[in-house]
C-alpha cells in the first residue's frame, strides 16, 4: 500500500538513543560496584575488547550529555547496573551506585531530555549466577528487591522504566549472551525455566511500580522480528507460524496477557522443555501488566520447514555462537530478496513497518522503538547496488 500522504510526527515524539550500562560505562569495578557476569567473563571474539574502560562514561557522562542535548535527542534509554546498587545482587546497597545514577539521571534531566531507564541489561551480578542464575527462584526475589530500591531512589525522577532487555534473545541465543549451561543434559529446559522465572520477576515489578508511582509507565524490552516464509510453500508458511511463537509470542503474549502462547507451550511440553510453574505463579503472571510495549528490531529472519534430518539448525550472521533452525521444528533459510551486513544478517526496513504493525495489531499498546539500527565494524555498508 502506497500512502499519497505522510502523517507528521507529533511534536512530543521521543526521539532518542540507547545504551547499555556494561557497554558504555567502564569502571568496572570503582567505588562499591560488584561483579557481574559480564565483568566474569574471560573469552571475547577476535578483535573485540572486554568492558572494564568501554566509552568511560561513568566519568565523561557530563560531556556526554551535552552532546546528546547538541544533537537535539528528547529521550534518553540507559540501563542501571544490578551490582553498582547491590554489589553482590541480594545483599547491601552500595550508597556510591546509588548517588551515581542520581546524578546521571540530574544531568539528564538538566537538559530537557527524558530519562528511559532499563533495570536489567545482560548483566547479571556474578553471586546470583553463582548460586544457579535465572534458574533459582531466589533470582526473582531479588531481582524484585533491586526494582524496589530503584523506584524508591528514582521514582521521582524517571517516568518511563524497561524491564529485562531482550529477554527472548536470552532464551533463544544462549550461548552468545551466556545463559546457557553447555554441562547440562537438557539445556534448553534449563532455559526456559529461567524464561520463566524471568517473566514472574517481570510480572512482580511491573505491579510494584503501579502500586508505588501510580503515574509512571513500564514495559517489556525484547527483540521481536518478522520471521517470513522461504517460500509460499504451505509447509514454510507453517514453519515461520510456528516460529513466529516460539521467537516473539511466547514473552509478549506474557506480558501483555499473562498467558502462555498456545503454540508455544505445544512446542515446549513436546520437547521436553516445560517450565515448572510453581502455585501461584499464574496469578501474579496475570496481574502485571505493562503500560507500553518497548522493543528493539534490527532484521527479519526466514525459515523453511524442517527436513528432518538433522541438518536444520544453521549458524546466522557467520557467527557460530548465532544459530537459526531447530532440528524437527524448522530450519533457518537465506532472503534472498535483501542485502546483508558484513556479518550475513539481512537489512530489512520494509520489516520495521511489518514487526510494528504485527505487534500493535496483536496487543494494541503504546510502542516504544528502544533499539534500531546496523551493526558495522566499519563506517560503510557496501553493496552491489
Amino acid at each position: 500500500m502506497k500512502y499519497s500522504e505522510l502523517k507528521p510526527f507529533p511534536a512530543d515524539f521521543l526521539w532518542g538513543a540507547s545504551t547499555s550500562a556494561y557497554q558504555v560505562e567502564g569502571a568496572w569495578n570503582e567505588d562499591g560496584k560488584g561483579p557481574s557476569v559480564i565483568d566474569a567473563r574471560r573469552e571475547y571474539p577476535e578483535g573485540t575488547t572486554d568492558f572494564k574502560v568501554a566509552s568511560d562514561h561513568y566519568h565523561r557522562y557530563k560531556e556526554d550529555i551535552a552532546m546528546f542535548a547538541e544533537i537535539g535527542l528528547k529521550s534518553y534509554r540507559f540501563s542501571i547496573a544490578w551490582t553498582r546498587i547491590i554489589p553482590d545482587g541480594s545483599g547491601e546497597i552500595n550508597p556510591a551506585g546509588i548517588d551515581f545514577y542520581h546524578r546521571l539521571i540530574d544531568e539528564i534531566l538538566s537538559h530537557g531530555i527524558v530519562p528511559i531507564v532499563t533495570m536489567y541489561h545482560f548483566d547479571l551480578p556474578q553471586a546470583l549466577q553463582e548460586k544457579g542464575g535465572w534458574y533459582n527462584r531466589e533470582t526473582v526475589d531479588a531481582f524484585a528487591r533491586y526494582a524496589d530500591v530503584l523506584f524508591d531512589e528514582y521514582g521521582s525522577k524517571v517516568k518511563y522504566w524497561l524491564t529485562i532487555n531482550e529477554q527472548n534473545l536470552m532464551i533463544l541465543q544462549g550461548a552468545a549472551l551466556g545463559t546457557l549451561d553447555e554441562k547440562l543434559v537438557n539445556q534448553k529446559k534449563n532455559l526456559y525455566q529461567q524464561n520463566h522465572n524471568m517473566l514472574v520477576a517481570q510480572a512482580k515489578v511491573m505491579n510494584s511500580l503501579h502500586n508505588k508511582i501510580p503515574g509512571a509507565k513500564i514495559g517489556p524490552a525484547p527483540n521481536i522480528a518478522v520471521i517470513y516464509p522461504a517460500t509460499s510453500k504451505p509447509e514454510d508458511i507453517l514453519a515461520a507460524f510456528n516460529y513466529n511463537a516460539i521467537r516473539n509470542w511466547l514473552y509478549l503474549d506474557m506480558a501483555a496477557r499473562g498467558e502462555y502462547n498456545t503454540l508455544a507451550w505445544r512446542y515446549m511440553e513436546e520437547k521436553g522443555y516445560a517450565p515448572e510453574i510453581l502455585p501461584g505463579d499464574m496469578d501474579i503472571l496475570r496481574s502485571g501488566k505493562p503500560d507500553f510495549i518497548a522493543f528493539n528490531y534490527y532484521t527479519t529472519q526466514a525459515v523453511e520447514a524442517s527436513r528432518g534430518d538433522g541438518t536444520d539448525e544453521v549458524i546466522r550472521g557467520g557467527n557460530k555462537l548465532l544459530k537459526s533452525g531447530e532440528d524437527g521444528v524448522h530450519r533457518g533459510a537465506a532472503n534472498d530478496h535483501l542485502p546483508r551486513t558484513q556479518f550475513g544478517t539481512e537489512i530489512d526496513p520494509v520489516g520495521f513497518r511489518n514487526t510494528l504493525r504485527e505487534i500493535y495489531d496483536r496487543y494494541h499498546l503504546p510502542l516504544l522503538i528502544t533499539e534500531n539500527g546496523l551493526g558495522l565494524s566499519t563506517s560503510w555498508m557496501r553493496t552491489e547496488k
